[in-house]
This record gives structure tokens, sequence and C-alpha cells, in this order.
């Protein structure tokens, strides 16, 4: 199923816009989005450790598409938005469709985030994220849970991923944007190794090259030899400059 379907389905604009009402959606349990989430992503995968982008039907997921999101790769620890539920929108108080998901956090915290999220992908494996936004004028403090799950693109390569974000309480003036505080992170095949993030994962922090000015030593003229008695240089270099004022 293509994006355009799924957004349709995210907005409601489809024949079938009954089956896929955010109302059906329970703010109150956000531990419920995750599991439901999560297990609609282990029933695609049909014996596969990872399922296809091309597998995500609105249908599947219909009471998580207001808080669903999915996730492009577009370069080593870096993802943007290819679509984004009505959550998140709120959250940022814009469209958010093409922006990065860095974006939706503060700076302090994209670095370790970039390194959490490429082991989604190189992996694969799964991550659940702890978010809080602290609290400041009309935007009351705010935590949330983040689930990124990967998926395949229609080249097999594992460059997609299926996510939600479940913000408890009430957003107040946006956008908010949230710390990461924690993950759990799971291997998408029971008993593998699970990657731990390190800078170096997703090719961002590495120690920069050490540089260093070089300075060349000063070059120094060579000595000239003593002018010949008698002669006029001879006279020139007897001179003496005397301050003003001096007799």
């Amino acid at each position: 199923m293509g994006d355009d379907d799924i957004i349709n389905g995210m907005e409601g604009g489809t024949a079938e816009a009954e089956l896929l009402r955010l109302a059906d959606f329970d703010p109150r349990h956000p531990g419920r989005i995750m599991t439901e989430l999560r297990a609609y992503w282990d029933s695609l995968r049909n014996g596969r450790a990872v399922p296809a982008r091309g597998d995500i039907e609105p249908r599947g997921m219909r009471n998580l598409l207001g808080h669903a999101f999915i996730l492009e790769r577009i370069a080593p620890g870096a993802a943007r938005f290819r679509l984004a539920g009505r959550h998140l929108i709120d959250l940022m108080g814009m469209e958010v469709r093409g922006m990065p998901l860095c974006s939706f956090f503060n700076p302090t915290s994209r670095g370790h985030l970039s390194d959490v999220m490429e082991t989604v992908f190189a992996g694969p494996q799964i991550a659940e994220l702890s978010l809080v936004s602290e609290g400041a004028y009309a935007r009351p403090p705010l935590a949330a849970r983040m689930l990124l799950l990967p998926l395949k693109s229609d080249l097999g390569d594992v460059t997609r991923a299926l996510g939600a974000v479940i913000a408890a309480g009430e957003i107040g003036r946006p956008p908010r944007r949230f710390d990461l505080t924690g993950e759990v992170l799971t291997p998408v095949i029971e008993g593998a190794r699970t990657l731990t993030p390190t800078p170096s994962a997703a090719g961002f922090a590495e120690p920069p090259a050490t540089w260093e000015l070089e300075i060349e030593p000063e070059k120094t003229r060579p000595a000239r030899p003593d002018p010949a008695p008698g002669t006029a240089e001879a006279r020139r270099a007897s001179f003496r400059v005397i301050p003003g004022g001096q007799k």
C-alpha cells in the first residue's frame, strides 16, 4: 500500500473512514498504543525478521493512526517523517511530513537520538524511547514515549521505520520538543545480540582530526661584513641617533 493510501486513512478520507475514526482511540491508555503497534508489526512479519513497508495498511492500525508515523532513513543516523498522525502535528503545531525526526527533540538530545536511531536500521532492532519536555510558560511538563520498529523498503534494505509517539498530559503551546531520557533496545530476533548505540555507529561525533598550526622558524638574514675603514659605508655606520632635546 502506498503512502497516499495511508495518508487518506490517517485523515479519514477514504470510503472506509468509519473504520478508521480517531475517536476509536482511548487516550487514557497510552501503553496500549505501544502494545498494539508492536503486535501489528509482529503480525506482518510472517516468519521474516522485518516486515516490508508495503505491508502496512491503515485498516490494521485503525486505533493507532493518530499517533503513528513512518520514517525514511536519509543518512547515517538521520531520518525524516514520510507520514505522521495528528498527535505529532498537535505537538509540533505544524505539518511534520518531510521534517527530520531530530526536529522533535532538543539539541542536547539529538546526538544520542541519532546513535539510537541508527541501531534500529543497522541492527535491525526495536527501540522504545522515554521522553520528557520541561515545563515553561503555557507549556506544562510533558512526558512521552516513542516506539521505533524497523521496516524494509521496496528495495529490500532496512531504511524505513514504523513508529508511534504518545504524550500523556496537556500539550499546551506548541511546538513541544523533548529530551531523550532513556531507551530500551530489543533485537528483532529473540536471543540475538543487541547493538549498542555508539557515536561511531551513526558516523557522527567522531573526534576531529588534530589540527595544529605549524609556525616556520623565523628566517634570519645573513650577517653583513663590516665596511672597509674610511669608506662612506663605514662613516654611515658610525652615526648614532640622538633623541630630541638631548645634546
